[in-house]
């Protein structure tokens, strides 16, 4: 049977590691933040590689202002001064950054410990609850996090129930190398997105309001280019939400991502409207990772699927707005396969 692992504690409230397996696939989480740690891969040998940054503690997890592997809410992304209107009432929720709310407060739920609720072989589903004016939130929310391994991949499902109106953006943050985590930057790995829209930023990457096709800009993925190709053209690099194609069509494929030299390819299907990509910028150069590795700008690449950073604000962005009677559901499948240099699955 499947046994959670004590592996430290925060505030005197243990935290328990969970390990998944089916098939080839391995994949280690744990109860602080409902946090994906480590997931094993093979490439087009056969070798495996662990794909995902991480730390080797949980006071490396605590310390850490990335978000590593995080479930991210109530609100994931941003929000432009923490400010936002609700049935004609002003709602202020927690600034912590630069002014603005980003990723649920400094309090938000990546920085709490969540209870494992279900386990199996290759299941886990982790629940918590969020108080009503939590980091400033309407309501009192009920919320969980399932993984699922199979044999083919990994399945991220993320729901939430409240009792009063209010608004949620749950986000599944993981930093993702498919040379392994520790290998060096992934500038070199390919990407493409089903996404012919993005929402520009100013210069506290928050949302100026437009909507703009990708064509003929370095926001263009909709073929598959290395991830490096045209980012010295990007301030700072890739940290903006592209607007997904089949909006509203339910859980369809929305990227891929794949590594020439191992042959790792990974394929995401989500249930959201947007995706948040982040090529790892800002990521701390040379701070300590797993397995006695290095960080370094650009380490890894998460994609956040989401609804668009700062909706409450911009009536024609996807609604984030949550009623009671009316759960919030948001899913994500991650596929992988092997292939050769050019994408192609072997």
């Amino acid at each position: 049977m499947n046994r959670p692992t004590v592996i430290g504690a925060l505030d005197a409230i243990p935290v328990e590691a969970v390990t998944l397996t089916a098939g080839g696939l391995t994949a280690r989480l744990m109860t602080f933040g409902a946090r994906l740690t480590e997931l094993w891969v093979p490439g087009r040998d056969g070798t495996l590689a662990d794909i995902v940054l991480g730390f080797d503690t949980v006071e490396q997890y605590r310390t850490s202002t990335a978000y590593i592997g995080a479930t991210c809410g109530r609100y994931g992304n941003r929000i432009r001064g923490g400010r936002f209107m609700l049935d004609d009432q002003p709602v202020q929720v927690d600034c912590n950054e630069n002014g603005n709310h980003l990723h649920g407060g400094a309090a938000g739920l990546e920085r709490k410990v969540w209870t494992i609720a279900e386990l199996a072989e290759s299941r886990v589903v982790f629940t918590i609850v969020s108080p009503a004016g939590e980091m400033g939130f309407p309501g009192t929310v009920r919320a969980s996090a399932a993984c699922d391994l199979s044999p083919e991949g990994l399945t991220v499902s993320m729901t939430a129930e409240t009792d009063a109106p209010t608004v949620l953006n749950l986000v599944h943050h993981s930093y993702f190398n498919l040379a392994g985590q520790g290998s060096g930057d992934v500038l070199r790995q390919m990407l493409r997105l089903d996404a012919p829209f993005y929402t520009p930023v100013d210069a506290g990457l928050l949302p100026t309001g437009a909507v703009l096709p990708v064509a003929g800009t370095p926001f263009d993925f909709t073929r598959a280019k290395p991830i490096g190709r045209d980012i010295g053209t990007v301030p700072g690099g890739y940290d903006h939400n592209f607007c997904l194609g089949g909006a509203g069509q339910g859980l369809r494929a929305c990227a891929t991502a794949w590594d020439p030299v191992s042959g790792r390819k990974m394929t995401l299907a989500a249930t959201e409207p947007g995706v948040q990509f982040y090529a790892g910028g800002s990521l701390p150069e040379g701070d300590p990772a797993k397995a006695g590795a290095r960080l370094c700008r650009f380490a890894g690449f998460a994609l956040e699927t989401q609804k668009f950073p700062d909706s409450p604000n911009n009536a024609h962005f996807p609604s984030s707005r949550v009623d009671p009677g009316a759960p919030y559901r948001h899913q994500m499948q991650y596929r992988f396969t092997r292939c050769t240099e050019a994408g192609d699955d072997l």
